[in-house]
């Protein structure tokens, strides 16, 4: 059954909101003073913080290529699960609860409707090993 012309335009505002979020925008600030501290602030060493903007931009890169198998997909998809789940979780350790730690919720409430969206366009295949 062909998924519906609405689904596909939601996979794709979804998915490429991901993209500019964990991609384009750690590539262009994580390295400027302010990126800098934010991973400072939260405790984490600054090599911790590189490898986090590398693994992103990675996955923001993947999560936009269509034909990729269907497994690496949804490691791609984990992975940004736990980077916003343990992102909320770092800013409520340190911050208290706020607008920075409700944020990665919200992201993460947006890539769901991108998975969700993502196994109605692909069906049972999107599950295939």
């Amino acid at each position: 059954m062909k998924p519906s012309k609405s689904t596909v335009i939601t996979y794709w505002v979804a998915t490429t909101f991901i993209f500019l979020f964990e991609g384009v925008m750690p590539a262009l600030y994580s390295q400027s003073e302010l990126g800098k501290e934010g991973v400072r602030h939260l405790g984490y060493p600054d090599y911790f913080g590189l490898a986090l903007v590398v693994f992103k931009i990675a996955g923001s890169i993947l999560i936009m290529i269509p034909g990729l198998p269907k497994r690496v997909k949804e490691w791609v998809y984990a992975g940004f699960a736990f980077d916003f789940i343990f992102a909320s979780i770092s800013h409520w350790a340190v911050d208290g609860m706020g607008f920075q730690t409700i944020m990665p919720l919200i992201i993460l409430a947006i890539l769901m409707v991108s998975y969700v969206c993502y196994h109605k366009i692909y069906g049972s295949k999107a599950i295939a090993l």
